[in-house]
């Protein structure tokens, strides 16, 4: 009797039993408060203002970018979202705000240097002409 149990007990663990299902969760969508969108090319910007389950905002930006076409016609899209917290806003803003302001000073420096180099070339060109 003793190695009939053993042996129903065997079976019973070694046999491959289904895997348990697990219940999946939907998400259910934040409820978009505002939003704008920048077309910049290919891309396209959205800046979505949502409200999380406790009622606070946050800051959803997605950049999309069309990649290609399905045999049935349909588009296909690669997006990538970048989700900014009440908490991170105003550290956000000063080094978007600081990186910015780098950018618009190194391009006023290339402008300068551009306009240099062009008036330099205006310079020998004219006076090639004289000789």
């Amino acid at each position: 009797m003793i190695n009939l149990e053993v042996k129903n007990l065997f079976e019973r663990f070694s046999r491959k039993e289904e895997k348990p299902v697990v219940a999946t969760v939907e998400r259910e969508e934040k409820e978009i408060v505002f939003s704008k969108s920048v077309k910049a090319g290919k891309r396209m910007y959205y800046l979505d203002v949502k409200r999380d389950r406790r009622g606070d905002l946050f800051l959803s930006i997605t950049e999309s970018k069309r990649k290609g076409v399905t045999a049935d016609g349909q588009f296909i899209f690669e997006k990538h979202k970048i989700f900014l917290y009440k908490e991170d806003f105003a550290k956000f803003e000063e080094a978007l705000a600081d990186t910015l302001q780098f950018i618009r000073s190194e391009m006023n420096l290339e402008e300068v240097e551009e306009n240099q180099q062009t008036s330099a070339e205006a310079v020998v060109e004219e006076s090639n002409e004289q000789e």
